[in-house]
């Protein structure tokens, strides 16, 4: 069985950093690509940074290039986002999602994160 642990979030002032992480049990091979998802009060989920299986590849949403650097460790099945210059807005809860070749689809069950002023 396939669970996603996220971890790391917690609250932090404006302009600060935090990052989170996101543990893949029950899987084998690292054939699967991984996304970052948050949602925030009020608002719809939204896409925040993506990796493909390899690390070579990623890609941001507009809001937080520049800030947020997506990661993975495969050896540990492990997913990072270290946010920096954190702001506001960004406070959400974040969900790690996981994509198998297969097309199945996994989400963790979110860690929040809260910037405060």
């Amino acid at each position: 069985q396939v669970q996603l642990v996220e971890s790391g979030g917690g609250t932090v002032q404006a302009g600060g950093s935090l990052r989170l992480s996101c543990v893949a049990l029950g899987l084998g091979r690292a054939d699967y690509d991984m996304d970052w998802y948050r949602q925030g009060p009020g608002k719809e989920r939204e896409f925040v940074a993506g990796i493909d299986e390899s690390g070579g590849r990623t890609r941001y949403a507009n809001s937080v290039q520049g800030r947020f650097t997506i990661s993975r460790d495969n050896s540990k099945k492990t997913l990072y986002l270290q946010m920096n210059r954190l702001k506001l807005e960004d406070t959400a809860t974040y969900y790690c999602n996981l994509t198998r070749h297969s097309g199945v689809n996994y989400w963790g069950q979110g860690t929040q994160v809260t910037v405060s002023s």
